[in-house]
């Protein structure tokens, strides 16, 4: 995922040594996206039972997570994580796949991180055998969600989102993955 004149994206999974690196650039990303909209409390809340090395640690340790980190030239730009299954009852499909995550740094927002990325979750989505791949976002990230659309994804539904004492309301988003050989 390149254009002439940027250098490439790489695509790794991420180890359990990253969770220092998973924690700093979850926090970071999400106090750039959402900070200047919330509440200070409330995002100081929500941060600390989010992220961290111990509980990006746990994440890590999830058989049914993964974490696929984006580098350009051997720097970490952004992370998306995915988690098979989830909760939501409105997803159509026999083995669905969550985006718990997805984050480019702010930096690297439309320089293709986010391509690269959607790009890799969809190819992960198809090696698990799933066929179906979900998200939620916030009803106010209208960037996030003309992207998300961009790559195919329809509201399905909406759920409450607590950041900190504030309840908000996500959308949520789903696809089909087309599983290479399915009738």
């Amino acid at each position: 995922m390149t254009t002439p004149d940027a250098p490439p994206i790489t695509i790794r999974r991420a180890s359990e040594q990253d969770s220092v690196l998973l924690s700093d650039i979850g926090a970071e990303t999400f106090s750039d996206a959402f900070g200047p909209q919330n509440a200070p409390q409330d995002m100081k809340l929500y941060m600390e039972k989010s992220f961290g090395p111990s509980i990006q640690a746990g994440e890590l340790a999830d058989p049914f997570t993964v974490f696929l980190v984006a580098e350009i030239e051997g720097e970490p730009v952004g992370y998306a994580r995915l988690r098979e299954g989830g909760l939501a009852t409105v997803i159509v499909g026999y083995k669905p796949i969550e985006i718990v995550r997805f984050y480019a740094r702010t930096h690297w927002i439309g320089r293709r991180v986010g391509a690269a990325l959607m790009q890799a979750s969809l190819k992960e989505a198809v090696a698990r055998g799933c066929d179906a791949i979900w998200l939620d976002v916030w009803e106010k990230n209208d960037r996030a969600i003309a992207f998300y659309k961009k790559w195919g994804f329809a509201q399905v539904g909406t759920q409450p989102f607590r950041l900190g004492n504030d309840i908000q309301k996500d959308l949520l988003m789903a696809r089909q993955v087309s599983i290479p050989g399915a009738a």
